[in-house]
């Protein structure tokens, strides 16, 4: 007698959720990739939070642990996983996963902080070369690639929080602190392969090749883009800059006095700038340094003549002093002036860019007027 055939029992959540992602893996990596560096744009702590670089420190540690791992199984016969207890199988199956996601995390951090650090202007070109690799970490080809792109995304990593940590415990930015910065950065690779060569001098000659030379590579762009200037100045960011009639400073905080109307929400004080005779234009703003963090800054104020080049007006050198959770505040002042675009550039003493504001200045005859007093 024949038997019936057996039915399958209809799939759990869990495999219909699998198989989904199987099905339409790329469209899946682009919602967590944005949704991903959305909520880490809300979320990032300061970049000289201990918590933050306590987080940092345990990727680095997984990913660089893992990847040892790997380098050393090259070669090897791929181990029988149904043999194996669930935690060890689970870590062969995921470990590629958990690998591209600690090192999406982290260039997610990276690209947060730069682009805080800078205006977009000057720093697209390296934001867009971080968001590039961001997004091809996220790619099935990236994925299957060799041990040294990997490598050399977590040596990009590692100058990235050098780059960023050294300024912070040296309390001040040049370009002696970064290339001590590269040099600390470099450190970690270095003792991988190093440590290779003690214990497994027949895999160096590879360690060379997948583990140095793709570092060697990520030092040599970082320290072409720094200097092109194109690397924003991390530790350093610009918070709020803007435009007034008159700038004073209170017990209370600093007085900020515009006339700007109260439909124009986009411009910070008196982008469109109304001079009256012996009016001075005021330029204030806030930098936010870590604590301990003591160094100057310079803000450049350019003019536009009609159909020329802008034209450097003024250099005013400023000490700043970090530690305040808002950002230290200063402003600049300016008396003589002629009417028509200008903007003023805040930048390091090395003249890398922190943040800069757009002003057209026009000159009227004395007149009452309305003004508006801000507190900060």
């Amino acid at each position: 007698m024949t038997q019936p055939a057996a039915i399958a029992a209809p799939p759990g959540a869990l495999q219909r959720l699998k198989l989904y992602f199987d099905q339409n893996e790329r469209e899946v990596a682009v919602v967590f990739f944005t949704g991903g560096f959305g909520f880490d744009i809300v979320t990032a702590g300061s970049i000289d939070s201990w918590f933050t670089i306590g987080q940092q420190a345990l990727y680095f540690l997984a990913i660089s642990a893992v990847l040892l791992h790997m380098f050393l199984e090259q070669g090897a016969p791929p181990p029988e996983l149904a043999m194996m207890p669930a935690p060890k199988r689970w870590y062969y199956e995921y470990r590629s996963a958990l690998i591209h996601f600690a090192l999406g995390a982290l260039m997610n951090l990276y690209a947060i902080f730069f682009f805080k650090s800078s205006s977009l202007l000057v720093s697209f070109g390296f934001l867009a070369f971080l968001v590039a690799l961001l997004i091809a970490n996220e790619s099935r080809r990236l994925k299957a690639l060799g041990m040294h792109v990997k490598f050399a995304l977590l040596a990009l990593c590692f100058l990235s929080f050098s780059a960023a940590v050294v300024p912070i415990l040296a309390g001040s930015i040049g370009l002696g602190v970064f290339l001590l910065s590269m040099l600390v950065g470099c450190l970690p690779p270095a003792a991988a392969a190093w440590w290779i060569r003690s214990h497994r001098p027949a895999l160096f000659t590879q360690a060379r090749r997948q583990i140095l030379l793709p570092l060697g590579c990520v030092l040599v762009g970082f320290l072409a883009a720094y200097l092109a200037r194109v690397i924003p100045p991390v530790p350093l960011s610009l918070p709020f800059i803007g435009v007034y009639h008159a700038v004073e400073r209170t017990e209370e905080g600093y007085r900020l006095t515009h006339e700007r109307p109260w439909w124009r929400i986009w411009h910070n004080g008196d982008q469109q700038f109304r001079a009256q005779p012996e009016d001075k234009v005021y330029v204030f703003f806030r930098i936010f340094s870590p604590a301990r963090f003591s160094d100057e800054v310079q803000m450049r104020w350019y003019w536009k003549p009609g159909g020329r080049r802008w034209a450097l007006q003024d250099t005013i050198p400023i000490k700043i002093v970090g530690g305040r959770e808002q950002g230290f505040r200063g402003y600049g002042v300016k008396a003589n002036y002629q009417p028509g675009p200008w903007k003023v550039q805040v930048e390091t003493t090395d003249g890398r860019e922190i943040g800069r504001v757009y002003f057209d200045l026009e000159t009227v005859p004395a007149v009452p007027r309305v003004v508006t007093t801000e507190l900060d």
